[in-house]
Order: C-alpha cells, then sequence, then structure tokens
C-alpha cells in the first residue's frame, strides 16, 4: 500500500532530511508544493489535506495555522515545532515514553514531535521518575552540547561562512533561563518543576549529549545500580535506545565522551556513570535524527502500521 506524504516546510533542515528519508521510499508518494506558491494558503491547504500524513516543518505560529487550515479528518499531521509539544488532544511523539504511548501513536491524528533536547531529557528521567526513584518535585540541572545544525539553516551558514572566532569555542545560550525545550522537558517526565537546563553550541555540524548530575543524599536508598536496572527495565526489547553498561568502561578507558558517536543513526545511548555518592546520567543522539527527523520518520511508521525502522 502507498501512503502519500506532504511536508509543509520542506526547504528547512529538518523537512530536507525528512525528504531524504522518505524519497528513496516505493511506499511513499511525496507531494511537492510549486516554489512559487510557498506561501499560498489555498494551495498548502490542498496539498495538507490530501496527505496521509502532513509533516509541519515551520516556525510555531506558522505550524499553528498550517494545522488550522487542515479539516480532512483521515490526515494525520506531524509537527516538527515547538508549537503543540503540550497541547491538549496532541500525542507526543515518542514511542518509547512508556507503555501505551505506541497504542496512543498509532490511533492519534494530531502528534507533535519532539525538541532535540527534550527528547535527551526525558529519556533520561521518565523512567526514575516511573520507577519511583527521582521524586517528582525533585529540583534538577541538566547541560547539553549540541552541533550548530540545530540552530537551523541560518546558524549552519554562520559556521560555514568562517571567519568569526567567536564559533570556534563552545557557546553556552539561553542565557534568560526560559529555553523553548522546558515545558515539554517537565510535561513529559512528571517533573513538577522543569530543569535549570544549560545548553551548548559546539563548533561542529552535528551530535548531541544532555548530562544531568544526581547527588545520591538526595535519593534515600537509590544506587546506582538500581538507576541503571530501572533503564534496562523500561527500555528492554527497545531498537533504538541503548542502555550502555554501568560506568561504560570504554568511555572512562578514552577519558572523553564523543558526543558524536551516534551520528547518522535513530539511536539513543543512555548512560550512567558514579562513583559512591554521585551520579550522572547522559542521553547521546543525532540532533537531527532521533532529535528530529528520523523520530518524525518513525513516528510516521508506526502510525502507518508500518515497521518503525523502515528507511531509518
Amino acid at each position: 500500500m502507498n501512503y502519500t506524504v506532504y511536508v509543509d516546510g520542506q526547504e528547512g533542515t529538518t523537512g530536507l532530511r525528512i525528504h531524504e528519508y522518505l524519497a528513496g521510499r516505493p511506499d511513499i508518494e511525496l507531494l511537492k508544493i510549486a516554489p512559487d506558491l510557498r506561501k499560498d494558503a489555498a494551495e498548502r491547504a490542498r496539498l495538507l489535506n490530501a496527505a496521509d500524513v502532513a509533516f509541519l516543518c515551520l516556525p510555531d505560529a506558522a505550524a499553528r495555522e498550517a494545522a488550522a487550515l487542515v479539516t480532512n479528518p483521515k490526515t494525520c499531521l506531524i509537527d516538527a515545532s515547538t508549537a503543540h509539544r503540550t497541547a491538549p488532544g496532541w500525542a507526543y511523539g515518542f514511542p518509547e515514553l512508556a507503555r501505551g504511548q505506541r497504542d496512543a501513536l498509532r490511533a492519534a491524528k494530531r502528534i507533535s514531535n519532539p525538541g532535540c533536547h527534550a527528547t535527551a531529557f526525558v529519556a533520561l528521567l521518565r523512567p526514575l521518575v516511573d520507577a519511583g526513584l527521582v521524586p517528582a518535585t525533585l529540583p534538577l540541572s541538566a547541560s547539553s552540547i549540541t552541533g550548530y545544525s540545530g540552530g537551523g539553516k541560518k546558524m549552519i551558514e554562520q559556521y560555514l561562512a568562517g571567519g568569526n572566532p567567536e564559533l570556534d569555542a563552545p557557546r553556552p545560550y539561553a542565557l534568560s533561563l526560559a529555553h523553548k525545550h522546558l515545558p515539554e522537558m517537565a510535561a513529559h517526565t512528571g517533573l513538577a518543576t522543569a530543569p535549570l537546563f544549560v545548553p551548548v553550541v559546539g563548533p561542529f555540524y552535528k551530535g548531541l549529549a544532555v548530562s544531568v548530575p544526581l547527588h545520591l543524599a538526595q535519593l534515600p536508598g537509590v544506587t546506582a545500580e538500581a538507576i541503571h536496572a530501572a533503564y534496562t527495565a523500561h527500555y528492554a526489547g527497545e531498537r533504538f535506545i541503548n542502555v550502555m553498561p554501568l560506568r561504560d568502561a570504554a568511555t572512562l578507558e578514552h577519558g572523553f565522551l564523543d558526543v558524536q558517536a551516534a551520528n547518522d543513526t535513530n539511536r539513543i545511548d543512555v548512560f550512567v556513570f558514579a562513583n559512591d555518592s554521585q551520579v550522572l546520567l547522559v542521553a547521546r543522539l543525532d540532533n537531527l535524527g532521533k532529535g528530529a527527523s528520523g523520530a518524525a520518520v518513525q513516528t510516521m511508521n508506526l502510525h502507518l502500521g508500518l515497521d518503525e525502522g523502515l528507511g531509518l
């Protein structure tokens, strides 16, 4: 069976990558808009309503406008923007989130694709909150290092142009402490409050790692072994989430975490590093793969009843 797919915003980083995933698939017919009609609401509405699945790779306001154009009850929208990630009536596009999430995504016609930083953070915290190892009320902090492709076309152009020494070093940002991923980082982990979050963009194209430090003194009776066991149980059988060995010996021997080691995959690597009193949780992914376009295609496959890894 063939399916029609339309990408609204196909010129952006996420939209282009979705096209790359789908272009060679014989089961997918990609609908395309004429260049001179990209801002034509009537033509966009026609294509959105003609699609079995429509991806919204747009800024938040434009994504809301596009969603309002869809009147065909058979069209499934997968929104890659931040606009609907905590909105009522929209399923969160993280199949591995919890038991029952896949059923929700199969049934949903409105799906929000998770943010890249949020994907890694949620992957780390949701299993621990569900297992009762981390109280929902515990204040947390998190940091993330990511490649510059996460900043979109404008930032990519800045880095590729070169000539700016400021871009040669890692750059912390979102210093107002109001990063746009924070609402989903709380909502989809079960935490009462979002973490104090420090993202950093580095001088490399893609790759992302989120780190969450924990003091075991704040978690009476909890051990690194229990945390690792919770991940192993939560992600048992998940092909796209790789729980690394506790205190991963290969990483410790190397001395450094390779932030880019999951690039060109749809995989999340989950690490637990620890000493007697502290634990460091780390999740690594490709910010353009499982952190964006790969996740969107995985969810599309699931929604359509196909193998989740098809084309990935």
